[in-house]
């Protein structure tokens, strides 16, 4: 999955310093598409020596190198470089710094999103020793925001629940959603697969889960199976497909960056978990 870079290490512990020149620099548009340049799949960055007079912030660290990101949207052109969108970057790119890319597009979302003080509208600034926007008038303090959702792989003997968006992605997927205010991770799995589906559901367990930035969600991916043998009765608002499909007929997305796809996988593969322990 797009977290799995070992050896290699995302450190995301925040420290306040400052951008030098040799360090790495993110630069988003208005529309969040990413100034990258690319050499053989591999995705570079623009440098710390591009900032010019931007005002800049520490993101994270890939094992020793330093991300920033470079506030403002107004266009900057390097040779050999070119704007990303966030889809581009997952169906095109690959490396470890795919990784860093959604974890910097997580980041530049909160901050683009979060430029004044909600309770007195006063604009925020950032901490110096925390990950966190702060209100200088009011005292007022916002953490990045991370939206819990499920990914749902439902299984019927030999068979998995396939599904496909109405909108956006449109390869294979499983059955997700968000977890709503006062709602257990295993509730959510129940509503989202009776709401999209109309299945009932029993034996939850829980695989995996992993960040995925490009919408700012924590996955947190469960198996279940179906109770009874109820047709499905697809919310035609939210899927465009909806069907068991066997083990060996399973169509896998084009790379191996998603929860969703290692979970069709597994399942394809014979090793998804029954007890609630992954294989």
């Amino acid at each position: 999955m797009i977290q799995d870079i070992f050896p290699s290490k995302l450190k995301n512990e925040f420290i306040h310093t400052s951008i030098s020149d040799g360090d790495s620099l993110f630069f988003f548009d208005a529309d969040g598409k990413v100034l990258l340049g690319s050499s053989g799949g591999t995705v570079l960055f623009p440098a710390g020596s591009d900032r010019e007079n931007r005002e800049t912030i520490y993101l994270f660290s890939l094992d020793e190198r330093k991300f920033f990101l470079a506030f403002g949207h107004d266009a900057v052109q390097k040779d050999g470089f070119r704007y990303y969108g966030i889809r581009e970057v997952r169906d095109y790119l690959e490396g470890k710094e795919v990784f860093a890319v959604f974890t910097a597009y997580h980041l530049w979302k909160w901050y683009s999103d979060h430029v004044f003080c909600g309770k007195c509208a006063e604009k925020l600034i950032p901490d110096e020793k925390e990950r966190a926007l702060r209100c200088p008038a009011c005292g007022n303090v916002i953490y990045p925001r991370i939206n819990p959702a499920v990914i749902i792989g439902v299984i019927k003997g030999d068979f998995l629940l396939i599904t496909r968006y109405r909108t956006g992605y449109s390869r294979n997927a499983l059955i997700a959603g968000f977890t709503e205010i006062g709602e257990t991770l295993e509730e959510t799995v129940a509503r989202e697969v009776m709401e999209e589906t109309g299945i009932k559901v029993r034996n939850i367990r829980y695989y995996k889960s992993q960040p995925w930035g490009m919408a700012q969600d924590l996955l947190v991916g469960f198996y279940c199976d179906a109770d009874g043998d109820d047709p499905i009765k697809m919310d035609e608002q939210e899927l465009k497909y909806a069907a068991w499909v066997p083990r060996e007929e399973i169509e896998l997305q084009p790379n191996n960056l998603s929860l969703t796809n290692e979970m069709m996988r597994m399942f394809k593969e014979g090793l998804e978990p029954r007890d609630g322990v992954a294989s």
